[in-house]
């Protein structure tokens, strides 16, 4: 089982950057796929990235590729995300979550989920 808690979130200008962590808890988080979902009121959790137990393949949503990078520090049980360029709609509760079925884009397929950080751009 693999316990995850997310930190890093805030409020930030249009343009800003954020560095966001998930850190993990449990041995055998280093052969997890992590994703980093968002979430705003009253819709789904949308996929935004990926990255394998490596780190050496990652997957990004159209919405974010060329301004977010996905990476991760299995000596520190720790995935990043680092957002460039944010946008106000990238507003929205951002989840990392364990992958346990084979669609890293599908929530449905995350066993394990923190319980979200915060993130406001204002226009």
């Amino acid at each position: 089982q693999v316990q995850l808690v997310e930190s890093g979130g805030g409020l930030v200008q249009a343009g800003g950057s954020l560095r966001l962590s998930c850190a993990a808890s449990g041995p055998t988080f280093s052969s997890y796929i992590i994703g980093w979902f968002r979430q705003t009121l009253g819709k789904e959790r949308d996929f935004v990235a990926a990255i394998d137990w490596s780190g050496g393949s990652t997957r990004y949503a159209d919405s974010v590729k060329g301004r977010f990078t996905i990476s991760r520090d299995n000596g520190e049980n720790t995935v990043y995300l680092i957002m460039n360029s944010l946008k106000p709609e990238d507003t929205g509760v951002y989840l990392c979550a364990a992958l346990m079925g084979h669609n890293a884009m599908s929530p449905s397929d995350y066993a394990y989920w923190g319980q979200g950080t915060q993130v406001t751009v204002s226009s």
